[in-house]
């Protein structure tokens, strides 16, 4: 039977502010951090409670140190933490029960590991993932994390309880139900302000992890389309879909090429926010909804990931609703292609030359770099707008991977936009790194009877080359970055953090403060 799960989902537990422990609550959730020789800050960040003095939990200083837990003043609890072995390590969780010392049945203190000063965003954020995965079953928890950072706290909560079960013919264990961050004061209206904006961004990711690991048979590029419409249209968004009439009568060339061996023909959708002020904005995602390779047919062993090869689609739909969601100041509009990699009678063939969006002509070499070739379209489509700005994002080249692992997206583009994206999702922890496009990788990409080849003809450099060719169909003018998530996008190893299994959501949160930068600063 096939299962249609719904366009959108809200993003984990139920989230309030506190100010103190309720009755209901089953489990406090704490932070430890490790102890080291010359002490660990506890300064918490503006509006959070005030942190005990750092202390270890015994004499040896190797013990864990508490981290603006000031609710277990006076009570054994460390100590007993420390008896268990507890070291601050990252991601330890020790749990240890209260005995009526506490409203809460039991403690559960998680390790954000070493500090230096106050905890970092991100050291919050992966411990209450750590901790809101391991509390599955739990009716209602409450946390001392969000004294140390609220949104941090509550990202990781909610997107460290997600999971997918939508195909799942048994329930299993409910996640985690709902949290209380206590605050100092939860009648302020700029922790209100924070839980609703960290809410926001934790569904969002949420909705591009939903859409990734939903499996191809149900999300091909016409279902995809229609996801989105369905997104864009509750947001509020301008939405235009176009078919593969209608791209043929476009001459959206790459589109085509690449969706002609499917059964499931392609689709190009356009989602488009408008928030006021006069700064443009474009978002561009691959939308691969299952790429077998086509004729360069790819092995067998591990393409089931493959599914998630529509993640930067996912990303930048789910992005451009956040950005309505949260009213920023700015034109903000997604163009989406999206289609199936399949091999056929009548699929693309290696020798091909295809005329993009716009006239240029590529020679398609290896039909498996097809990616490259549906983003061209949708790149010059995009910045006909007339954006200030393009990000581009995609899962598009495995030399990602081999050169910067499966959890730091590349970023490429013009010097100076791309090394502010790279900065800004150091920032929110997505972990982006800068990467260079010599020049001299143009060359490789002459084709003796087309404008382009659509790969270079040796194995250096991929992620670099590919971006070289994607920067060919950008406009003159436009600060313009390209997110290489072929790795970060799709978790194939053990939850970490906030992560889970499949896909991750990666790189909702780096758009999301990019495009909230533009609107504060230009």
């Amino acid at each position: 039977m096939t299962v249609q799960p719904t366009p959108s989902r809200p993003a984990g537990p139920e989230l309030t502010l506190a100010g103190a422990v309720g009755d209901a609550v089953e489990v406090l959730v704490v932070g430890i951090a490790k102890a080291t020789s010359n002490g660990v800050s506890t300064a918490t960040r503006a509006g959070a409670s005030t942190a005990t003095p750092a202390e270890p939990a015994a004499d040896d200083a190797r013990g864990p140190v508490l981290l603006g837990a000031d609710v277990l003043a006076g009570t054994p609890l460390l100590a007993e933490l420390a008896s268990l072995g507890a070291k601050g390590e990252v991601g330890e969780l020790t749990r240890v029960p209260t005995r009526g010392a506490l409203a809460a049945a039991t403690v559960l203190a998680v390790g954000l590991g070493s500090l230096d000063g106050a905890p970092t965003e991100e050291q919050v954020r992966r411990a209450a993932g750590v901790a809101a995965r391991s509390l599955a079953g739990t009716t209602r928890a409450a946390t001392t994390l969000s004294g140390l950072d609220l949104g941090a706290a509550a990202e990781g909560f909610a997107l460290g309880s997600y999971a997918f079960t939508a195909y799942k013919s048994k329930p299993g264990t409910a996640a985690l139900a709902a949290v209380e961050l206590l605050v100092p004061d939860v009648g302020d209206d700029g922790a209100a302000a924070t839980l609703r904006r960290s809410r926001a961004v934790a569904a969002a990711v949420a909705t591009a992890r939903e859409l990734v690991n939903t499996p191809p048979n149900d999300l091909f590029p016409a279902a995809f389309a229609e996801r989105a419409r369905t997104l864009g249209t509750d947001a509020g968004l301008q939405v235009e879909v176009l078919d593969e009439q209608a791209l043929a009568r476009g001459g959206y060339g790459g589109i085509l090429g690449v969706g002609q061996g499917s059964s499931r023909p392609p689709r190009l959708v356009r989602l488009s926010y408008s928030g006021g002020g006069t700064v443009k904005v474009g978002l561009v995602g691959k939308g691969i909804t299952f790429d077998t390779g086509g004729i360069s047919i790819k092995a067998a062993a591990g393409m089931e990931a493959m599914t998630s090869d529509m993640a930067g689609a996912a990303a930048v739909v789910a992005t451009v609703v956040l950005a309505a969601q949260l009213a920023l100041p700015l034109t903000v509009t997604a163009t989406v292609p999206m289609a199936e990699n399949m091999p056929s009678g009548s699929a693309q063939r290696p020798g091909d030359v295809l005329t993009q969006y716009g006239g240029t002509t590529v020679e398609v070499l290896n039909t498996d770099a097809e990616g490259r070739l549906i983003l061209a379209d949708a790149i010059v489509r995009a910045c006909e707008d007339g954006v200030d700005y393009l990000i581009d994002t995609a899962t598009l080249t495995g030399a990602q991977t081999v050169a910067l692992g499966t959890r730091t997206p590349g970023v490429l583009g013009t010097p100076e936009f791309r090394d502010r994206v790279a900065t800004i999702s150091q920032a929110v922890g997505e972990d982006g790194w800068p990467m260079p496009m010599p020049e001299e990788l143009r060359a490789d990409l002459d084709s003796p009877i087309a404008d382009l080849a659509n790969i270079t003809g040796n194995r250096w450099g991929g992620m670099l080359a590919a971006a070289v060719f994607l920067s060919e169909f950008v406009a003159d003018g436009v600060q313009w970055a390209h997110i290489d998530v072929a790795g970060p996008a799709y978790n194939t190893s053990a939850p970490h953090g906030y992560t889970g299994k499949g896909g991750t959501g990666v790189p909702v949160r780096t758009m999301i403060a990019v495009l909230t930068d533009i609107a504060e600063h230009g």
